[in-house]
């Protein structure tokens, strides 16, 4: 209990520095103070072996992935994904969950203090550590405390300046590239395949999800000059299916021989507990790099860790009274091409008139995003993403607005108020009777969850 207090009070003092998360960056990022820290904590990212995950989206349901298989394998393998949504060390822990509370209070005590001891003008450049770069410190610390041997490191933001490229990782595997955080990582495809293709190093393999021509071009030619092995799923891959059964997601993925590449004996077949059909070809990506890395792995191995892969907000669903009241879906899609996956199993498992509840950081491209939701909504809410991330409600209303403002078919609600209208929003959902889905921001997910855990509670349920 006393350690569990600790890290609470580490979060508490986390607080003090900057987070980017929060507060967008005017300039450049730099590796140059995460260099510092690592150097001053006797280079904790070199305690383990790792795999570094980037990409716009899926790349945290393919680090988790990746994690559980290798610990399917026998292997105790540590899991660095963002954001959290409840508890601080979702962030930090196992593929199975949290360390224990021991390693957590170890961690803050060796961290802590060798952080305030710091003289200012010694940092580089004289910048304060940042939020997020002392997170990944603490993860790194925590992994080489609890002697794990292996540990799937996912990026916060890009790929080139995030504070987890310090790492010389085993394997470098990134997920499908979009137009996101241009104000940070460029306005075009080709500038942000270009950020995260800085996870590349040399002679390291890269696994390549299926990616538009533009920002496959750039993945190529930086293989080109690191000398490293290239591994894209759209050759790898020789048929993938997919089917929600149950509540699940039945998979069958086939792979071709490529010259170099994982060689299995037979099709992949599993269940996985993330319903969205996207996680599929997330699933194919994980355990090609997993069998890569270790050939021996029964492909028995593979699907047993895939199958136990999950992560909260993607795809999540829940019910206010189970059995009773139609679904609740929870999805932290937040980009115009995962907002249309997500949709695309919506409409497949809920072919009736359904009520949306929808927020958005102000950095995305909204005017696209509610084109998509034109069709098969009675109700659709609009509201801010909660206090931590930069919106824009009245750019997102406005789009809604033109989309909706004629139409008899659709009520479109504005409320600023984040958790009245997510409240409301349950309210209206459960009273038609009909399916609620919740997306365009994990934030709004994470608030939307609280709410739900507490009614639940509330209910006895």
């Amino acid at each position: 209990m006393v350690k569990k207090l600790q890290i609470e009070l580490f979060c508490d003092w986390l607080e003090n520095y900057l987070n980017y998360e929060r507060i967008p960056k005017k300039g450049e990022f730099s590796l140059e103070t995460m260099r510092f820290l690592v150097e001053r904590f006797k280079h904790p990212e070199s305690a383990f072996t790792s795999v570094h995950v980037a990409g716009s989206k899926g790349k945290g349901s393919v680090s988790t992935m990746i994690a559980h298989i290798i610990e399917a394998s026998g292997l105790s393998c540590g899991l660095y994904t963002s954001p959290h949504m409840i508890d601080f060390a979702e962030r930090i822990g196992t593929a199975g969950g949290r360390f224990s509370d021991e390693i957590y209070g170890r961690s803050c005590d060796l961290l802590v203090p060798r952080i305030e001891s710091i003289i200012p003008d010694t940092i580089p450049g004289n910048t304060e550590p940042s939020w997020f770069e002392l997170v990944t410190l603490f993860a790194f610390i925590a992994f080489r405390e609890s002697k794990i041997p292996w540990a799937v490191i996912e990026t916060g933001l890009g790929g080139r300046l995030d504070a987890t490229n310090v790492i010389i990782p085993k394997a470098c595997v990134i997920t499908p590239i979009e137009l996101e955080h241009t104000e940070y990582l460029g306005k075009t495809i080709e500038k942000i395949a270009f950020e995260k293709a800085g996870i590349i190093k040399d002679g390291v393999p890269v696994f390549l999800a299926e990616q538009i021509p533009p920002a496959r071009g750039v993945f190529e030619q930086s293989v080109r000059s690191h000398h490293s092995p290239l591994f894209s799923m759209e050759d790898a891959v020789k048929q993938i299916s997919a089917h929600i059964v149950s509540g699940k997601l039945e998979v069958a993925i086939a792979f071709n021989t490529l010259e170099g590449g994982a060689v299995f004996s037979r099709p992949l077949h599993a269940r996985l507990p993330m319903v969205s059909e996207i996680q599929a070809k997330n699933a194919a990506l994980a355990a090609y790099a997993a069998k890569y890395l270790f050939p021996e792995i029964p492909e028995e191995t593979i699907e047993a860790g895939l199958s136990r892969a999950w992560l909260p907000g993607r795809f999540e669903i829940i019910s206010l009274s189970p059995g009773k009241s139609s679904p609740v879906v929870l999805d932290g899609a937040h980009t115009v091409r995962s907002i249309t996956l997500t949709l695309e199993t919506f409409r497949k498992l809920y072919p009736v008139k359904a009520h949306l509840l929808f927020a958005c950081a102000a950095d995305k491209d909204v005017d696209s995003m509610a084109s998509l939701f034109s069709n098969g909504f009675s109700q659709i809410t609009i509201t801010r993403p909660g206090e931590k991330k930069l919106s824009d409600i009245d750019h997102a209303s406005l789009a809604f607005t033109r989309i909706f403002l004629t139409r008899s078919d659709t009520h479109l609600d504005i409320n600023n108020d984040y958790r009245e209208a997510i409240e409301k929003a349950l309210e209206n959902a459960e009273k038609e009777n009909a399916p609620l889905l919740v997306t365009g921001s994990f934030y709004l997910v994470t608030e939307a969850k609280k709410i739900l855990e507490r009614l639940r509670v509330d209910r006895g349920n």
